[in-house]
């Protein structure tokens, strides 16, 4: 996948979890392309370490979602 595409798909995962989480969460649009790449990162080597997903395989939707829903958490916790 190109950057673009990885652009775009941490749109949409960070976008998302943004979505799910409860309360505001002030962030602008690049913010919440890391959000999501990076609970993408996160769902990813959970993954790998439990057994689910193969070194080469790529995470799913839904996981990449669980992953941003964890960092937004972590980074909700932290700022208190």
């Amino acid at each position: 996948m190109g950057i673009l595409g990885t652009i775009l798909v941490g749109l949409i995962v960070g976008a998302l979890a943004r979505f799910v989480m409860p309360g505001e969460q002030k962030m602008g649009w690049i913010l919440t392309i890391l959000l999501g790449i990076a609970g993408s990162v996160v769902a990813g080597v959970i993954g790998r370490a439990l057994g689910w997903y193969a070194p080469d395989q790529p995470v799913g939707w839904i996981a990449s979602v669980l992953g941003a829903v964890l960092v937004l958490f972590i980074v909700g916790k932290m700022r208190k």
